[in-house]
């Protein structure tokens, strides 16, 4: 099984959530030194993952892999029918 590829805008939720939230907590904790400096980097790296995985994504793309077994699916049912009539 793969992994599914993150959509553009889960892309561009995540990157301005890590940017912007880096730059509030450096500002609001004021701080100085590398492992604060880090730690702050850490937990923005987390929130937006975590802002990323939630954007929800569209109806309509369930993936290419899931229009091929659809269409695939609809094939099968169809043949019958047209042999019918």
């Amino acid at each position: 099984m793969t992994m599914p590829r993150p959509t553009a805008a889960q892309l561009a939720y995540g990157s301005c959530t890590v940017v912007f939230s880096t730059l509030a907590m450096l500002l609001l904790s004021q701080t100085g030194s590398g492992a604060g400096i880090a730690v702050i980097a850490f937990a923005a790296m987390l929130l937006g993952l975590l802002v990323a995985m939630t954007v929800p994504v569209p109806r309509g793309s369930r993936g290419v892999t899931a229009g091929r077994s659809a269409a695939a699916e609809r094939e099968k049912t169809e043949e019958p029918a047209l042999s019918k009539s």
